[in-house]
């Protein structure tokens, strides 16, 4: 990226915590999804999570990554046309919700669109690394250093 993200300067405090989220991102990278489903899940805790860092940190990766602006509003907002996706962004919202408490519905959806027991525990390990840099955003108030993500209008 040319630059140490604010978000990883400041996990940096402490090099191990750092280390760990790197590794098991990386790790996780080379499983079961798509760049653009990782940032897909990346953006979908980030909106239920209300991070303005990672909302503007993920939209920035994932037009890097292939998705257009308006897929990342779609995916904020639910209004996503690709089935498979919807669903990813669906199950990944509702466990952040309910704490990995989802209806079995959005599980079941989740297999029909065609993932695997593979992707369902990578989806949980990817929750948490997101979840971890949601929280560290909110505690630190970590300064944005991507542009400002585009204001949802059904917020």
């Amino acid at each position: 990226m040319g630059s140490v993200p604010n978000v990883y300067a400041t996990i940096g405090n402490s090099s191990k915590a750092l280390k760990g989220i790197l590794d098991l991102n990386s790790t996780l990278s080379e499983g079961e999804f798509s760049r653009k489903e990782v940032e897909a899940i990346a953006l979908s805790v980030a909106q239920v999570n209300e991070c303005n860092y990672c909302l503007a940190a993920h939209t920035a990766v994932g037009k890097m990554q292939g998705l257009t602006e308006d897929e990342t509003v779609e995916i904020r907002t639910g209004e996503i046309a690709d089935n498979k996706l919807k669903a990813l962004s669906e199950l990944a919202k509702q466990m952040t919700i309910t704490r990995g408490n989802p209806d079995q519905e959005y599980i079941n959806n989740f297999f029909s669109a065609g993932y695997n027991a593979s992707a369902l525990s990578e989806l949980i390990g990817f929750i948490a690394v997101n979840t971890i840099t949601n929280y560290t955003n909110h505690i630190a108030e970590t300064d944005i250093d991507f542009p400002v993500a585009p204001e949802l209008e059904h917020a």
